[in-house]
């Protein structure tokens, strides 16, 4: 297969499966950490009037989801590509990052948990991604 072809779908596939885990952790989290009561978190309106009870506990699952789904789609990625690894993995936490930032436009949340989750579950993650599954193949260095 050509080079560019299967790097193209790494990165597809990738976006795919680092989705599902992040929407997996998200939609089922509230069974781990129950969210407040009495509002609804599954539409936009809901999230935005529930945002103000939430704790600090009540942000752990969106950000493994972030971390994870960042994780596991670059940890795809390294795996089916065929070269720049890194460079890939780097791509998919873009993906990743630009909707977590799309997400902290639009949703009230605490600044300390944008900062954290901005900063701390995409490019490391999909660096940590690269440094597990996808340095040996290439011979990367840091």
């Amino acid at each position: 297969m050509n080079k560019f072809v299967r790097n193209a779908l790494a990165v597809l596939v990738g976006l795919v499966g680092g989705s599902i885990i992040n929407m997996l952790i998200v939609n089922y989290g509230g069974v781990i950490i129950p969210t407040p009561e009495g509002f609804d978190f599954s539409t936009m309106e809901g999230l935005k009037e529930g945002m103000q009870q939430m704790q600090p506990k009540h942000f752990l699952m969106p950000f493994l989801a972030h971390a994870l789904g960042t994780f596991v789609g670059a940890s795809i990625c390294v795996t089916i590509a065929k070269s720049s690894r890194r460079n890939l993995a780097m791509l998919i936490a873009l993906g990743f990052f630009t909707g977590g930032f799309i997400n902290v436009m639009m949703l009230p949340s605490p600044l300390w948990f944008s900062v954290v989750d901005l900063s701390l579950a995409y490019f490391p993650m999909a660096f940590l991604a690269w440094i597990f599954f996808g340095k040996k193949k290439d011979g990367d260095r840091y």
